[in-house]
């Protein structure tokens, strides 16, 4: 018995790295699980191939589970689409969306062309609008639907030579907070996760000195896909219908629950601010309340995952 039996799972970005893992863990909980992949590169553009989403699916199958493949891509509505039908002519239902399909392009903003912007857009914000609009609908009918959409830390802190990825990511948590609240009454949840994982995306960034290298390596040990998988999971199954709307980070073997923008400190005037009152009294007296431009999540998260 599983957390997930009787359950119809979608998997976005499931031929490898945290798609490929909760994908199995899905099937190994009792789901019958649709495995998409378009088997493209890390940067995207690329023909793609089926390859990755059919390995997952023999994999399932060796295991005693049922799974199907899918090579559509998220960044297109048609291809989203299409997942949704499979799920419901394969398998006659759809329960759960989780979707971390993504690429990467980074590049500091002064240097990031229209093509690199519009790239990640595509696929991570406007993938993650594809397959809640092709599945809402079903979702609201059926009055039961989780989806399991994927952030980062660079939305919700920032980093530096991702202004692409990290204005989709940030979008994506705003969306999956409005499909919550939107849900709320036809039991539709949703919730993202920015892991902590050491994917082939992850292995793209730059090595330039020691320190970094050091840091690579304890986070190539510390911080795996698999541990993306249990808390993804758990989001999807019955028991866990109170849990919508929420921001959580998972890294290693540990999970947080994030916070979200809410009023740090107010400051009114009855008879209005003056762009001269708000430079010498106003940002004065919040300073000790910004948040530096420093903040990273590195200098957030201090300490080593368990």
């Amino acid at each position: 018995m599983g957390v997930l039996d009787g359950k119809v799972v979608l998997v976005t970005g499931a031929g490898r790295g945290i798609g490929r893992e909760c994908a199995l863990l899905a099937a190994r909980e009792g789901a019958q699980v649709i495995v998409n992949d378009l088997g493209g590169g890390v940067e995207g553009g690329d023909e793609g191939s089926a390859g990755p989403a059919e390995e997952v699916v023999s994999e399932i199958k060796a295991a005693g589970g049922e799974a199907a493949a899918n090579s559509d891509s998220v960044a297109l509505a048609s291809g989203a689409r299409n997942m949704v039908e499979q799920a419901l002519d394969t398998f006659k239902g759809l329960h759960a969306i989780i979707s971390p399909a993504g690429i990467l392009r980074d590049k500091m903003i002064h240097k990031m062309d229209e093509d690199d912007w519009d790239a990640v857009i595509d696929v991570h914000l406007k993938g993650s609008y594809n397959v809640v609009r092709a599945s809402i609908e079903h979702f609201r009918d059926q009055q039961d639907g989780a989806y399991v959409l994927f952030t980062s830390t660079s939305g919700l802190i920032g980093n530096v030579g991702q202004a692409n990825y990290a204005a989709a990511k940030l979008g994506i948590a705003g969306l999956s907070r409005v499909v919550a609240m939107e849900g709320a009454k036809k039991n539709v949840r949703s919730n993202v996760i920015a892991p902590f994982a050491w994917t082939r995306m992850i292995a793209t960034i730059p090595i330039k000195d020691e320190a970094t290298a050091a840091r690579m390596d304890k986070i190539r040990n510390a911080t795996r896909a698999d541990q993306i998988a249990p808390p993804a999971i758990a989001m999807c199954a019955p028991g866990a219908e109170n849990v919508s709307g929420q921001i959580f980070c998972v890294r290693g073997n540990e999970i947080f629950l994030m916070s979200q923008p809410r009023p740090v400190r107010g400051m009114g005037r009855a008879d209005g601010w003056s762009a001269e009152d708000l430079v010498t009294r106003a940002f004065p007296a919040m300073a000790q309340d910004f948040f530096g431009v420093e903040e990273t999540s590195r200098v957030i998260f201090s300490a080593d995952p368990l």
